[in-house]
């Protein structure tokens, strides 16, 4: 009982602390605080402004593993926004995690690394922890198996402009590219998988 009062009200505190103006104590404890709130805490106001999704993302991870022979195998792509598609599509109450985890997570991916997959601070080094234990526990669910390291491949499909009654837009008269973007291998930390 002592123990869930305790954590509610340092959480109730690093929240406060968080969404509070910036104040000399929410300086001083930056740190602490945005390691409680990040990433499962984060505040933002999208539920009331919305931004729509402008493109279509799949999000597919393959996994290399060295055999006792020392080869390296890698295996092959396993397409995680699939399974994130296939858990909302045929259900009438999706999770928020189904619907937005993996969605979420390269959104962060992308505003703290940018197009070089160089982390330059904590919380990029964290968010890429974070995807890549995502897509680690995904693939180790789905596969099963062992594996050391992990690589994401994003394939960013742009979505066409509606065609209005006067008919199609200018500039949607151009469709922009299909982008595939390989990340780097990242080490995955042994949990069962």
């Amino acid at each position: 009982m002592f123990l869930c009062l305790a954590t509610a009200l340092v959480h109730v505190l690093l929240v406060f602390l968080h969404v509070a103006p910036p104040n000399p104590l929410s300086q001083q404890y930056s740190r602490q605080v945005n390691a409680w709130i990040f990433p499962l805490f984060e505040q933002n106001w999208r539920l009331f402004a919305p931004d729509p999704e402008s493109v279509n993302r799949q999000i597919s991870a393959r996994t290399m593993h060295t055999a006792a022979d020392g080869t390296v195998r890698a295996s092959g792509w396993f397409d995680l926004t699939a399974v994130d598609n296939s858990a909302v599509r045929h259900n009438a109450f999706p999770s928020h995690t189904a619907q937005n985890m993996l969605r979420r997570a390269w959104s962060s991916y992308l505003e703290t690394h940018g197009g070089d997959d160089q982390p330059r601070s904590e919380r990029a080094l964290m968010v890429q922890q974070y995807l890549t234990n995502i897509a680690a526990d995904r693939v180790a669910d789905h596969r099963g198996g062992t594996f050391e390291s992990i690589q994401l491949r994003v394939i960013t499909v742009p979505i066409a402009a509606p065609v209005t009654a006067s008919g199609p837009d200018a500039s949607a008269a151009t469709p922009k590219p299909v982008e595939t973007r390989y990340l780097p291998w990242w080490k995955v930390v042994p949990r069962g998988n």
